[in-house]
């Protein structure tokens, strides 16, 4: 972490968060000198970080807050965390979508931004079992009435989780029929070790199912999902094609990541990856 006077608060945020899960806790005063801050500064930003619930402070500086694996947050309490991230995401993922591509758009608060930036591309065909997502695009077509080009939505059916999303043996059946050319995966932790993972049980099986049935595997997933582990794994860093994050993410997750996926793209930023793009549809 580089002293820097002028950085933003939520750059300054940023790297304290990285700083506190890296070490497993930081002091007031180191923070201090590598930000090049006061000290009410510091304490400022730490009591910001801590109401999101991302940090415990603690005497003379603060924690990491270890959330239990099977800990799954509802919608609306994802939906207010790292709006700029995600928002940022949605419109570097939105370009790897070209007109009449067949995707498939899971459950989460980011492939949810994703959803807004993709109404507008003609023929898409979108298969989904998350109700906010399919809601996204069933708003725009009664916006804008029988507009040709509009796209076709899938929702799979299923068991509704807190985070909105349809999952069980319904969903499950429904998506191993299909075939689509790109799934947008919105994951809860991501990791080397446990690669993505959810705490919900079933909504990890139908996200293996969605895998199973893409032709490619992009991640759409902000800084903060890096070293987060669920309570159960769907799938390897490995099965992934793309990951689209933000510019938080540590330069050592960026290297860890490059050397397991094929493709990393910072919001923001030149692309990560030496390797060719590939095309989103072949066909």
């Amino acid at each position: 972490m580089s002293e820097n006077q002028n950085l933003l608060a939520e750059q300054r945020r940023t790297l304290i968060l990285d700083e506190v899960r890296r070490r497993g806790g930081v002091r007031v005063n180191e923070l201090t000198r590598r930000l090049g801050v006061s000290d009410m500064t510091v304490r400022r930003d730490l009591d910001a970080l801590a109401r999101q619930g991302v940090l415990e402070k603690v005497h003379g500086g603060a924690v990491p807050v270890v959330e239990a694996s099977t800990h799954e947050p509802g919608f609306e309490a994802k939906s207010g965390l790292e709006l700029t991230a995600k928002e940022d995401i949605a419109r570097e993922a939105a370009e790897l979508v070209p007109p009449g591509a067949a995707i498939a758009l899971s459950g989460g608060t980011t492939t949810f931004a994703l959803a807004h930036r993709l109404t507008d591309v003609p023929d898409l065909t979108v298969v989904t079992n998350s109700v906010r997502v399919a809601d996204v695009f069933h708003a725009a077509q009664r916006s804008s009435g029988s507009r040709q080009g509009a796209a076709t939505v899938v929702l799979t059916g299923g068991v509704r989780t807190p985070s909105d999303s349809l999952v069980g043996p319904v969903a499950d059946q429904a998506i191993a029929a299909l075939h689509f050319d790109l799934l947008f995966l919105g994951v809860h932790g991501i990791s080397v070790e446990a690669g993505l993972s959810t705490p919900n049980l079933a909504e990890a099986e139908t996200n293996r199912r969605l895998v199973q049935s893409a032709r490619r595997v992009i991640v759409v997933a902000d800084h903060t999902k890096w070293g987060t582990v669920g309570l159960s794994s769907f799938a390897s860093l490995e099965q992934v094609d793309t990951l689209v994050t933000d510019s938080g993410l540590s330069a050592g997750a960026r290297a860890e990541v490059s050397e397991h996926l094929r493709r990393l793209v910072v919001a923001g930023e030149s692309e990560q990856s030496e390797d060719e793009p590939a095309q989103a549809a072949d066909a």
